[in-house]
């Protein structure tokens, strides 16, 4: 059982274009699928010349046809299409009002050229309906249609070659093989007779048509007959586009899905009146069909639910298989545009290709970039972690060369994982952004452990000279700065060492390496300088405490017992005298073997200076210690000034004179029985001590 026939009006009788029912006409008939594989079938011919009657007993259609016994009249107006029934490939049918009607007037052939146009620049293959009384006749019915479609012929630029099938109607007894001449012989001077273009002006009729003749007998007298002819007929209608087919050149075919588009378009320039140009025609089809087909790819492809999941994945974190699966979706979507535009102009369609693949990579891309970004992260921080671990096994530069090289490998697996097929973007960019961050770690790291070495030998260095350097201080004789000087140089030379092979695993540069260990050095000797700096800040103290240490007790350190008979003068100057020293020694600091006069000055200005024998004038006259700096010793090395030691030693000497005093006295309670002799002595000998002070 047939389908029933699906036919439309495609353009009315007032020339106005029926795309709605164009449009749901090609959904009907699916002409969408069909791709190159349809050909497209009009008829013209007088009116009332049984030309919708033919169609429908050829094609099977339901077209309207004329009653006979009302008369004849116009039954089509404007053009209607209706698809073939059982024919292979997809046929469409085109009926076209009649050219001779008296409905439009003698005068009104706008639209019956126009119509005519449309179906050739549309058409594989036009049905010319005529009479067979008409052959040969000078005032024949269908030679003002041939001059038409002859005409309009030449406002077509390239055209495609159309196979004109004449069909001879009403057949009389006389052969077809002697009407066919006949007939060539009218359509070829029709042909010479029609004004043409200087570039065709020698063209001949076969360079633009394939001409072919059929005869049929009367519809109305010889039904049966006319029957079988048609059903003849109706098979050269099969496989029509096949090569050696009925249907001419394929050149400029439209693709099935572009047909609509493609006829409107065709219409409104004939409206406008204005030339057909069929290969700027075919390529506006195909850039308008292949970008519509693109527009819907894009949409399909930003609904697709596992890309919407991807999309939304990469925002918060890596996806493994990432790559891989987008460019399968990708090269999805790219494969139905060819597969939708593959019969559209070559060139329009890879152009739109090339667009289309444009877009859809615009809207990965930023997932791309995110991927790289998590990756990116990741993979820091895992370096870190492994890095962290590694130092601890291994020497630092070894931990930090291998555990990049590592990472860095990990990283171009990952972004070669997420790598897409369709385009070569380059991670690049993000592999430098995490070389950077991986160096930025390591010079970090490098810097706490440098950092915390140091401070580790430093505190090492800090406890072996601090201690010991105040002893020595404490001590103050000819040998103390000597012995701080050999102290620091041995355990500044073993911290040192120590240091150095610390860092051997570093790897520094030459340079660093030589700052970090003269940085141990000048921290050792701060060591000392900032405790020479203490001790000196209390120096009257130690002086004091020295003084009354070696004025209070005797030499087995015991306290002394004031009989009478002990010389507190020679006491009091030795105790002075080592004061004195301690003032001496912490007046500069000496870490330097290149001498100074400080002992001898101090001791000129502070004791030779105040002896009773003493009889040069200079000494007494010039004082060697009204002045802010030492003779030899730089600003930077001085603790104690000149003025300072002077200072200090005359509070020392008033701050002491009462011990000396307490003494006398506890002498003199145990000698009252020397009588007032000793005390006069007493009292002359202190003044004499007084003096030498």
């Amino acid at each position: 059982m047939e389908d029933p026939c699906l036919s439309t009006q495609l353009i009315d009788g007032d020339g106005v274009f029926n795309v709605s029912g164009l449009e749901s006409f090609m959904k009907e008939v699916k002409l969408a699928e069909c791709g190159l594989s349809y050909a497209v079938v009009s008829i013209m011919g007088p009116q009332s010349s049984g030309k919708s009657t033919l169609l429908n007993h050829l094609f099977r259609t339901n077209f309207r046809e004329m009653d006979a016994f009302r008369g004849r009249s116009q039954t089509t107006k404007g053009i209607w299409m209706a698809k073939a029934q059982n024919i292979e490939p997809c046929t469409l049918v085109m009926d076209l009002e009649g050219t001779d009607g008296r409905e439009r007037g003698e005068d009104d052939t706008a639209f019956e050229k126009q119509s005519a146009l449309f179906a050739l620049a549309v058409s594989d293959i036009v049905l010319i309906n005529m009479w067979c009384h008409d052959i040969g006749r000078e005032q024949a019915a269908n030679k003002p249609l041939l001059k038409t479609v002859f005409q309009v012929m030449m406002r077509l630029f390239s055209p495609r070659k159309t196979t004109m099938l004449f069909v001879i109607r009403d057949k009389s007894k006389t052969p077809l093989e002697n009407l066919e001449p006949i007939l060539r012989e009218d359509i070829q001077k029709i042909w010479d007779g029609v004004p043409k273009p200087h570039a065709h002006k020698d063209t001949p009729l076969s360079e633009f048509f394939n001409v072919q003749v059929v005869a049929l007998n009367s519809y109305e007298e010889k039904e049966e007959l006319f029957r079988e002819q048609v059903s003849n007929l109706r098979d050269r209608f099969q496989q029509s586009i096949a090569p050696g087919g009925l249907a001419g050149d394929r050149r400029g075919v439209v693709p099935a899905s572009g047909f609509s588009f493609s006829s409107q378009q065709f219409w409104k320039v004939i409206k406008e009146n204005k030339d057909l140009d069929l290969p700027a025609h075919k390529v506006m089809v195909a850039t308008v069909r292949c970008e519509e087909i693109g527009y819907e790819k894009v949409a399909t492809f930003t609904a697709d639910e596992e890309w919407q999941q991807f999309e939304e994945a990469v925002q918060s974190d890596y996806v493994p298989g990432f790559g891989k699966k987008i460019s399968s979706l990708l090269d999805r979507c790219l494969s139905e545009y060819d597969m939708e535009a593959i019969y559209f102009d070559e060139g329009v369609r890879t152009s739109k290709r090339h667009q289309l693949e444009s877009k859809l990579l615009q809207l990965v891309n930023p997932a791309y970039q995110s991927l790289l970004g998590h990756l990116r992260t990741r993979t820091l921080e895992a370096f870190k972690e492994s890095f962290d671990k590694a130092v601890e096994k291994e020497g630092f530069a070894v931990a930090a060369r291998d555990s990049t090289q590592i990472f860095l490998e990990k990283f171009d697996k990952g972004s070669e994982d997420a790598t897409i097929q369709q385009v070569n973007w380059d991670p690049s960019k993000v592999k430098d952004k995490l070389k950077r961050d991986i160096e930025a770690h390591v010079v970090s790291v490098r810097a706490t452990k440098l950092s915390e070495l140091c401070a580790t030998y430093e505190g090492k260095l800090t406890k072996a000279l601090a201690e010991p350097v105040e002893a020595l201080l404490d001590s103050a004789s000819e040998d103390t700065w000597p012995a701080i000087r050999k102290l620091l140089q041995r355990e500044t030379t073993a911290a040192v060492s120590g240091l150095e092979s610390a860092i051997s695993t570093f790897e520094l540069d030459e340079a660093t390496e030589k700052e970090l260990l003269l940085r141990l050095e000048n921290h050792g000797r701060s060591v000392v300088e900032s405790k020479a700096r203490e001790e000196a800040a209390r120096i009257l103290i130690r002086m004091k405490d020295r003084f009354s240490t070696l004025f209070s007790r005797d030499a087995d350190s015991m306290p002394r017992v004031w009989t009478g008979k002990e010389d507190i003068k020679a006491i009091t100057k030795t105790a002075r005298s080592a004061s004195m020293k301690l003032l001496s020694t912490m007046a500069a600091i000496r870490l330097e073997e290149d001498g100074d006069n400080i002992d001898t000055t101090l001791s000129l200005a502070l004791v030779d200076a105040a002896r009773p024998g003493t009889t040069d004038r200079s000494i007494q006259s010039l004082d060697p210690l009204a002045s802010s700096s030492w003779e030899r010793v730089p600003e930077e090395r001085t603790l104690i000034s000149p003025v300072q030691c002077k200072s200090l030693w005359r509070q020392f000497k008033a701050e002491t004179e009462y011990t000396v005093t307490q003494a006398i006295a506890a002498q003199q309670t145990r000698g009252t029985t020397t009588g007032c002799l000793l005390h006069g002595r007493s009292l002359r000998w202190l003044s004499l001590v007084s003096m030498s002070s």
